[in-house]
């Protein structure tokens, strides 16, 4: 296959048969295992002096320069999240359509407050970085029960100290995909569980004039309250149905599709 210079490694076309659970990343990574010994970070000054010089010294300049040269990235109503939401943590829920660019967008969408994402245990085993990730802000999933209550334990944190917690939904890439993938109501337990609000942002991809390469034009919307007159259950499926609504909206902004994705027919 041929080399693209916007797709890189991808094909032009790409056939599923499992929306929720099909990964087309290019990067293959062997995940490391997420057990009780896993650092999710700490809250002591050393460590938050150590991730102020790695986040926003190091990796946030570096982020910034390559959003806007390779994508021309631009972020619409990000005052959504400044206005609303001065003293409490939130939770932040988007599409999950490219491998760099999804990694370095959701600080720029909740800039100036830090934020954490929680992502899958493949980011946090890339090697010379594995151990550095932690204080950029990665809350792998975890493998065991121990692990489980750390993890649960760090976003409670993170939430109490008013911090962004972002969350992809639809867990696996389709890289420059325009649409939205159906996906689960499970991690929308959180914002019900913490009793915070929730926003959300959608990546769409758009013609440029005089380039291959799309545009990024990243839209945010909310804030999203769970409704408290419902029983918890069905408080997070509601809270999944309106943001998914949402997005599958904004979506329909992306007018540049790099590649095309064709369910396949059974036999």
């Amino acid at each position: 296959m041929k080399k693209d210079k916007v797709r890189g490694e991808l094909p032009d076309t790409i056939y599923y048969s499992d929306e929720l659970n099909e990964e087309f990343s290019p990067m293959k990574i062997e995940a490391r295992k997420i057990d009780e010994n896993y650092d999710y970070g700490k809250s002591t000054f050393g460590w938050k002096l150590i991730r102020f010089f790695l986040y926003r010294i190091v990796a946030l300049p570096i982020a910034a320069v390559f959003l806007k040269l390779k994508y021309r990235h631009k972020i619409v109503n990000r005052r959504a999240l400044t206005k609303n939401n001065k003293g409490t943590g939130y939770f932040v829920f988007a599409n999950h359509t490219n491998p760099v660019c999804d990694a370095l967008i959701p600080t720029f969408v909740s800039f100036p407050r830090g934020v954490f994402v929680i992502v899958h245990p493949n980011n946090v085993s890339i090697p010379g970085l594995g151990n550095i990730t932690h204080y950029l802000g990665a809350l792998p999933l975890p493998d065991n029960l121990a692990a489980t209550k750390n993890f649960m334990n760090i976003i409670k944190t993170r939430i109490s100290e008013h911090k962004a917690v972002m969350i992809y939904p639809e867990a696996h890439i389709w890289p420059f995909y325009t649409k939205i993938r159906h996906f689960s109501d499970l991690s929308f337990r959180y914002p019900v569980q913490h009793k915070v609000p929730s926003f959300c942002f959608t990546n769409t991809y758009q013609k440029r004039r005089f380039s291959k390469q799309p545009r990024i034009v990243t839209y945010v919307d909310g804030p999203f309250y769970p409704d408290e007159k419902l029983p918890a259950k069905e408080q997070k499926t509601e809270l999944r149905d309106r943001i998914y609504n949402t997005m599958c909206e904004r979506a329909k902004k992306s007018n540049y599709e790099i590649i095309k994705y064709i369910r396949k027919e059974n036999d």
